[in-house]
């Protein structure tokens, strides 16, 4: 679907665009099949496309019709940016946003055509993250599949059957890592109140949940049962989850917070 002559053209090589640049080139992608367009990338980004043989250019060149149109500029840009773009986009192009906040309607309206809305997360900057995805009915099935190989090089790709599901596909895992940053934050600093070194409680703290995190990742086991492997009847454990696991503790403050976030997510498309 992507080739030299219809090549994979990705607006803004930020941190995440960049990140996912990064995996095509290391998955095989034809450095001849990608076009960047950002006018200030980063200048170890600029050497590694420089050494790649990516062609970098500051704005939408003329007579490029894209395979896949990639949409990672910051949402509060798209407006102003989406216009220049349309002549890139012809009858067989996917238009990819990884935007928070912009509806398939939205891109409908300023590009046409087959569009892909997705949220990924950070973790996809180091090949770790997980990203929801939801195509309009222009996208064909081998179209969808080519998306999904594009997402895939940063982490597994989840595709919904319903847009109103990007919302809380967003409060879950597109800003979890946020929570799971804090986690970690309060762990240290409650560490620190039984006495620890601030910085030794941070170093234990991150690298429980890193740790824990990995066990994870490498288990077959479901979360629960992780945690109640390690829940030893009356111990330590047991005793600290019987205050987090309390009827007005850590579930109902989770339930509260990912509605705030679903609901701004929404607020945010409008």
């Amino acid at each position: 679907m992507i080739s030299p002559s219809a090549p994979l053209v990705l607006i803004g090589a930020g941190n995440m665009g960049g990140a996912m640049l990064a995996g095509w080139l290391d998955a095989g992608t034809d450095p001849a099949a990608i076009l960047v367009v950002d006018p200030k990338p980063s200048e170890i980004l600029s050497a590694r496309l420089a050494e790649a043989g990516v062609r970098v250019v500051a704005g939408p060149p003329e007579g490029v019709v894209a395979g896949v149109l990639m949409l990672a500029v910051k949402p509060q840009l798209m407006e102003a940016v989406l216009p220049g773009l349309k002549p890139l986009v012809g009858p067989e192009t996917v238009s990819l946003s990884i935007a928070a906040g912009k509806t398939i309607a939205f891109f409908e309206s300023h590009l046409g055509g087959a569009v892909v809305r997705s949220i990924p997360n950070t973790p996809a900057m180091v090949g770790r993250g997980i990203t929801g995805a939801v195509a309009n009915a222009s996208v064909s099935s081998e179209a969808k599949a080519e998306i999904d190989r594009l997402l895939s090089v940063c982490g597994p790709v989840e595709w919904l059957e319903d847009e109103a599901q990007i919302d809380a596909v967003t409060a879950v895992s597109g800003s979890g890592p946020a929570y799971v940053f804090y986690l970690v934050e309060c762990m240290a600093e409650a560490g620190r109140k039984l006495g620890l070194p601030a910085d030794l409680a941070m170093r234990l703290a991150r690298a429980t949940v890193t740790g824990a995190g990995e066990l994870m990742h490498r288990s077959p086991d479901g979360a629960a049962k992780l945690r109640q492997n390690v829940t030893s009847p009356n111990g330590t454990t047991a005793a600290a989850l019987e205050v987090l696991m309390a009827d007005e503790a850590m579930q109902p403050l989770f339930d509260a917070a990912l509605k705030a976030a679903a609901d701004r997510s929404r607020e945010l498309a409008g």
